[in-house]
């Protein structure tokens, strides 16, 4: 725990020490609000339904350029090697870096709280539904933020590292819309079907938007987070040999 302890202030201090972190904060902030404000007055309505409706989407080109550095920069300034030779598990560094890119995602999605006392001010949303919706916007990251970081370790450069990790995460998100199951199902019948319950994300997100939280939709985030974690865990450990 010590291990992942000095890998997250090494890495966590390292996303403030450059003026991208800030440019990322505020582009995140301005592109949420505006999501807000846009649904506001087009439709009257004062709730956050734009916001975390369009959330998926943004956070596909959002993280993946949080978590490209993660092992890729590593690799590029040839520190990977000493990092993989410290007297630390392959898994606490793992941690140590995974749980840093998603503080800073907190840090973000926390500067939006702004929002609903807004909304609140303005009409009389459904309080639960909007807590529920921070809640699948917290696991949403951090799905896409395993799956960044499992991509970071493949790759030797951040712009591809980036490029791949949007390409993972839109088809974790792609394979959970029900026209793209259909048409699967159209070639390999229940193979559309089998992914969109089990690998798209969709169906879980959406479910926490209307505010039902149940054990299956946690299940899905941190499991799958759990499984991109292992994954990029056991490449590391291959790397070391």
């Amino acid at each position: 725990m010590q291990g992942t302890l000095t890998i997250f202030r090494r890495e966590f201090s390292a996303y403030f020490n450059s003026p991208i972190a800030y440019i990322f904060i505020i582009a995140f902030l301005v592109f949420n609000g505006g999501m807000v404000m846009n649904g506001f007055f087009l439709t009257g309505t004062a709730d956050l339904r734009g916001f975390f409706g369009m959330l998926p989407f943004f956070l596909i080109l959002f993280i993946p350029a949080v978590s490209m550095r993660l092992w890729a920069e590593d690799k590029r300034l040839g520190t990977f090697e000493l990092l993989m030779t410290l007297p630390l598990r392959t898994r606490e560094v793992m941690l140590g870096k995974y749980l840093a890119a998603y503080c800073f995602y907190l840090v973000a999605l926390l500067g939006t709280l702004p929002l609903p006392v807004m909304v609140a001010q303005l009409g009389n949303p459904d309080g639960g539904a909007m807590a529920s919706g921070y809640l699948g916007a917290a696991l949403l990251g951090a799905l896409y933020l395993a799956i960044g970081t499992f991509t970071s370790g493949l790759m030797r450069d951040q712009i591809s590292a980036v490029i791949l990790g949007i390409v993972a995460c839109f088809l974790v998100f792609i394979v959970g819309e029900q026209w793209v199951a259909a048409t699967i199902d159209g070639w390999l019948p229940g193979a559309g079907s089998f992914l969109r319950r089990y690998l798209g994300l969709a169906e879980h997100y959406e479910s926490l938007l209307r505010g039902m939280i149940t054990l299956g939709d946690l299940v899905y985030f941190v499991g799958l987070s759990g499984v991109f974690l292992t994954l990029n865990t056991l490449w590391l450990e291959g790397r070391k040999y």
